[in-house]
Formats: structure tokens, C-alpha cells, sequence
């Protein structure tokens, strides 16, 4: 028997709720991507990138996007295919149907958005401090950051139309400050201040070769780069997301990777590579030697201000429509699934996943050394990859299952190309991670098998219950 088709999955698994109000057009979409794509990463990312292979920094740009790209293949035959809430988990629900693989799929990429939204509100909170000269002390920043992610869940239930046109302004500001520092760059490299030879100089620290190294710098890339699986989740809010969705994702992906690729050269050649290594701000430090009299410390905290914040409305968009997905999937409790008549808005899950990220402000509050923060990213990459090494899996499979519809097929060789490619940046052996990565991953994945079995107890109980009635 064929799968059925969306509309009748979404009309028929919960009839009693209201659909989500579907606004994203084109334009809207691609701003989107492109805002969820840039991040803040990039802001520091350029110096961390720049230490594991010196001045070519911008070859693992080109290689993550190349990554990102096959990926993207896959995740695009499958929101066509399925353009329903909940992306990744989703598909891998289709394609195996193992209940305890999709929560382990849900739960990873739903830590990965309330990790990425709680950390982005410490930093809203911390560049908000340093702007208005606001003392730097640790309740103060943790009451400011959970005021503000208070403000995103707000946003969030008010509606989609409020939340997708705040990502527009956000993006707007976020992009024109990447573009500010290219441009800088650019007319300093005109005025003949940049020295090309530092382009194309390949530095490899002495316990790597070159090999490993590249792999280290293109996964550190390619978390600047998976921004695309955010966007999946906002399928069922998507205006024709099968038409739209391939030409949108991808004109989105290369747009960001136009603007890496131009921001890592421009850095590179202005700033000496020790230099750049050794500055927590690469960025700054490349305005600083472009225009010397740039006051691009006074915009630096406004600006990163308005992209953590991005990243901070995003991620919790991304979260709440995951669970409310896997909710009418029948995977996750259905109080998940509630929508609000009116506003049309996934209120349970917003509520319930904007309480987990105040939670971990909290803990990572605590942490006043920082390093929960700096393993918590890089187990985040690391378990997104895996994420997708599964998504490309699916595609495969669910090659057997026809919908009636048309929609985007991918070329069989892209999703085997993303498989072998992801699962070799996540292998200790060739991607060069810290062992401490692998360690909280195992815990996490431990904290979401608990959850899991704690769920099932839950379900069978009220199961017996009803059966008694």
C-alpha cells in the first residue's frame, strides 16, 4: 500500500486541531535559510578555521559547502515528499519505523536547537551588557538572557506571520554586517594593504598532517553550514513547499557560502595569520587593520546583538515544530500537538520547549569557565552529522514508498556520497575531534534513551487505563 499523501496525514491523525497558518512565500523562505545559514558562527569561526590550516582558510568553507550541498539533495526529495513539521525525525519515522530510532532522532535534534537557542541568548545577553555598559556579572547576564528568551517564546505564540518577519529584520542586519566587513576589506585590498601570498599559505599544527587537519577545519565549516534542516520544520507553514523548497534552499546555501568564502579571503589576506589565530574577534581585528578609524567596536556588540537573536528565534521555531510534528506523529505525547484556534500556533510545544531552554540558561549560567558551552557546540555538530548521515539513509529507502504528488528526486550517487562524507567528519580517527565531544554525546544520547523509556512507561499505563474503561 503507497504512504498517504500530506494532506491526508495532517487532516486526519488529529482533526479536532486547526492546521498552522501557512505565510512563507519565496522571499520569505530565503531569508529564512540565509539568516539560520550565517548565524553568529562565522564571527569567530574564521580564527578557529584559520589555526587548523593557516591562510586557506577558505578551502574547508568550499568543502562543508560541498557537503552541505549533497545533503541538501536528500533533505529536499524528502521535504517535497513529505512536506510536514518535525524534517529529520520525521523521515527517519518513514523510512524504519522503529519508535525508539525516531525519539533518539527527535530528541538529538531538538537538544541541538535548545542548546543552539539558550547559548545564543547568553550571548544576546553578554553583547547587550558590553553595548549599553551594563556590569558583566553572571546573574545579571543570566537575568537578561532569560528575559529575552521569555521575549522569543512571546514572539513565537503570537504567530508565525510576527516571528518570520522579525527573522527578515534580524537577517537584514545580521547580512549587512558580514557585508560591511567584506566591503571594508575589499577597498583596503584595493588600496594594495592585503598580502595575497597569506591566501593561499597552508599551515597544519605538528601533531596533524595535512589530511586530518582539513577534516578538523571543514567539520568546524560545516557547523557554520547545517542551518538548511532548521527550515524542513517549517514545511507545514510553507506556501507550496514542493515547488518552492529546492530553489530556495539552494540559492540559499550558495549565498551563504558566496559570503564565507569572501569573508575568510578578506580576513586572511588584511590580517596576519598568528594574529588571526590568536583574536577571539578575527573579524574586528580585520576592520581594525583595514580602516584603522572604523569604530567597529562601538557597532560590533549591536550587530552580533541582532544575530544571536536570529539564532536565538530560529532554533526555538525549529524545536517546537519538531515536537509538535512528532506529537500528530503519534511519537511524542499528544498535548504536543495542541494549536491555538486563533493564532494558529503550536502552543504546547513552543511553551514546553521554551522551558527547557530557560532550564539551561540556568545550568550553563553555572558554568562560569565556559566549557560546558565550548564541548556542548562541538557535540552538537557532532551529533547533527550522524543526524544526517541517517537523513541520507532515508532517502534511499523511502525511494519505495510513491506519494501523489510531484516532487524533487535527488540523483541515487548524492545520497551514498552524503552518508560515506558525514560519517567520515564524525569518526574520531579522521575528523580530529576532542574525546570530551564523544563523552557528552554519550550522555545526552543516555538522558534521551531515559526519556525514552520513561515515554513508553507513560503510554503503555494510559493504554491499560483506557482498555479498563
Amino acid at each position: 500500500m503507497s504512504d498517504p499523501s500530506w494532506t491526508q496525514v495532517v487532516k486526519t491523525v488529529e482533526p479536532e486541531q486547526p492546521e498552522l497558518k501557512r505565510v512563507l512565500g519565496p522571499g520569505l523562505l530565503l531569508l529564512f535559510i540565509v539568516g539560520d545559514i550565517l548565524g553568529t558562527g562565522i564571527y569567530a569561526l574564521t580564527g578557529q578555521v584559520a589555526a587548523e590550516v593557516g591562510g586557506a582558510a577558505w578551502l574547508p568553507f568550499l568543502l562543508a559547502f560541498a557537503v552541505a550541498t549533497v545533503t541538501a539533495f536528500s533533505y529536499l526529495e524528502l521535504v517535497t515528499k513529505y512536506p510536514q513539521a518535525a524534517g529529520a525525525a520525521l523521515y527517519t519515522h518513514k523510512a524504519f519505523g522503529i519508535h525508539f530510532f525516531t525519539f533518539i532522532v527527535c530528541f538529538v535534534v531538538m537538544s541541538s536547537g535548545i542548546t543552539s537557542a539558550s547559548t545564543a541568548s547568553r550571548a544576546f545577553a553578554a553583547n547587550l551588557a558590553v553595548a549599553f555598559g551594563i556590569p558583566d556579572e553572571t546573574v545579571t547576564t543570566m537575568l537578561i538572557a532569560l528575559a529575552f528568551i521569555v521575549l522569543i517564546t512571546v514572539v513565537n505564540l503570537r504567530g508565525v506571520a510576527e516571528s518570520v518577519w522579525l527573522n527578515v529584520v534580524l537577517t537584514l542586519v545580521e547580512l549587512s554586517g558580514l557585508l560591511l566587513v567584506i566591503l571594508i576589506g575589499m577597498w583596503a585590498i584595493a588600496g594594495g594593504n592585503a598580502d595575497w601570498s597569506q591566501v593561499v599559505a597552508f599551515e597544519t599544527p605538528e601533531d596533524k598532517n595535512v589530511l586530518l587537519a582539513v577534516s578538523t577545519a571543514t567539520s568546524l565549516a560545516f557547523f557554520a553550514m547545517v542551518g538548511f534542516e532548521d527550515s524542513v520544520n517549517m514545511a507545514e507553514e510553507t506556501k507550496d513547499p514542493s515547488r518552492i523548497f529546492p530553489k530556495m534552499m539552494l540559492t540559499g546555501l550558495g549565498i551563504a557560502a558566496v559570503i564565507y568564502v569572501l569573508v575568510s579571503i578578506t580576513v586572511v589576506a588584511l590580517v596576519p595569520i598568528g594574529d588571526l589565530v590568536g583574536s577571539e574577534t578575527p573579524l574586528v581585528t580585520a576592520v581594525e587593520a583595514a580602516a584603522p578609524g572604523f569604530p567597529i567596536n562601538d557597532l560590533l556588540p549591536f550587530i552580533s546583538m541582532f544575530a544571536v537573536a536570529n539564532t536565538a528565534l530560529i532554533n526555538m521555531m525549529m524545536a517546537s515544530r519538531l515536537l509538535y510534528g512528532m506529537s500528530r506523529q503519534q511519537v511524542l505525547p499528544p498535548f504536543l500537538s495542541k494549536v491555538a484556534p486563533k493564532r494558529r500556533t503550536p502552543w504546547a510545544a513552543i511553551l514546553f520547549t521554551s522551558a527547557l531552554a530557560i532550564g539551561l540558561i540556568v545550568y550553563v549560567s553555572l558554568d562560569a569557565e565556559g566549557s560546558i558551552v565550548a564541548l556542548l557546540g562541538g557535540t552538537t555538530s557532532l551529533l547533527l552529522l550522524t543526524v544526517f548521515a541517517v537523513v541520507n539513509v532515508a532517502v534511499l529507502v523511502l525511494r519505495r514508498q510513491p506519494v501523489d504528488h510531484k516532487t524533487f528526486r535527488t540523483p541515487v550517487v548524492l545520497p551514498i556520497i552524503g552518508t560515506l562524507t558525514c560519517l567520515y567528519l564524525v569518526l574520531p580517527w579522521t575528523s580530529g575531534r576532542p574525546v570530551g565531544q564523544y563523552w557528552i554525546a554519550v550522555v545526552l544520547l543516555g538522558i534521551g534513551v531515559l526519556l525514552w523509556g520513561a515515554e513508553r512507561l507513560y503510554t503503555m499505563s494510559r493504554r491499560r487505563r483506557e482498555s479498563h474503561t
